[in-house]
């Protein structure tokens, strides 16, 4: 099956690479087209060409603006003619703006599927993410074949924006575990303890987790390549404390990891993976 693929993050690169890897040909798009190449693939002119060339397109983008752009600029995805086509958006969108997204694309005759992931690059490239999926039963019927190329597990929730609320939730436990892991291991490491001891004991005791288990070998390494970046886990948790905010509901352990992820910014890797936060506690 011919597929569009829009966005060549490190995550959309990785979760494209998978389904050409199950034979599927691809027509993609990228700001910086030079990244579409690194899959061997030559980048189309603009998202409306990739609109009009696929059935499905998949979206990755790096929040609800990108989005925006791509589905209604002047050579927008929704600028062509894609009435009865799927479009599958993997991004992590703010909860208020997916709701729009679902209604642009209803008005121009094509369904749209929130369905962002957990997991990231690994995972991906595995095909073992998680995929929450909001939209109607009937397009996640016709994408379910793809989506079980790249999800391990699938969850479908029909009513729009429930799967992107899913997701900040998860978030903020990804989010917080991971700073509470980093706080831990840099504060044996002051007390004398070896790293590589440090988080093989967490590992077999309360540290036990996906998170533990994903990032261990950066942790031990320092190397902090991107997987998930320390700017997207602020993104979301800042979405997430809207939501809070929007539901008039408090969220205490929300605040302290969205803080301390907003001083990646200030330190100068925010680009680098989430697991970074470790240099934060490390000083």
């Amino acid at each position: 099956m011919q597929i569009g693929f829009i966005g060549f993050g490190h995550l959309g690169t990785a979760i494209a690479g998978r389904l050409q890897e199950r034979g599927h040909r691809l027509v993609a798009w990228n700001r910086t087209s030079a990244k579409v190449k690194t899959l061997s693939l030559e980048p189309a002119d603009s998202p409306r060409v990739v609109g009009e060339a696929a059935e499905v397109v998949f979206l990755c983008l790096f929040d609800s603006r990108a989005v925006q752009n791509v589905l209604t600029g002047d050579q927008g995805l929704l600028a062509g003619k894609v009435a009865g086509k799927v479009i599958v958006d993997l991004t992590t969108n703010h909860f208020e703006d997916v709701r729009t997204f679902h209604e642009l694309c209803r008005q121009a005759g094509a369904s749209y599927l929130e369905a962002p992931v957990l997991g990231s690059v690994t995972p991906a490239s595995k095909g073992a993410l998680t995929v929450l999926v909001s939209g109607t039963e009937e397009a996640y019927t016709a994408v379910r074949p793809l989506l079980e190329e790249i999800g391990e597990h699938l969850f479908h929730l029909p009513e729009p924006a429930t799967a992107t609320k899913m997701k900040l939730v998860n978030n903020l436990v990804l989010g917080s575990f991971m700073a509470v892991l980093a706080e831990a291991v840099a504060f044996a490491e002051k007390l004398g303890m070896a790293k590589e001891q440090v988080l093989d004991i967490l590992a077999a005791g309360g540290g036990k987790s996906l998170v533990l288990s994903a990032k261990q070998q950066k942790l031990l390494a320092g190397e902090f390549s991107t997987h998930f970046s320390n700017a997207l886990i602020h993104k979301d948790l800042h979405c997430l404390q809207d939501l809070a905010y929007q539901e008039k509901l408090p969220l205490f352990s929300a605040a302290l990891p969205k803080e301390l992820y907003a001083q990646t910014f200030m330190e100068g890797i925010d680009q680098e993976d989430f697991s970074a936060i470790y240099k934060l506690f490390k000083k």
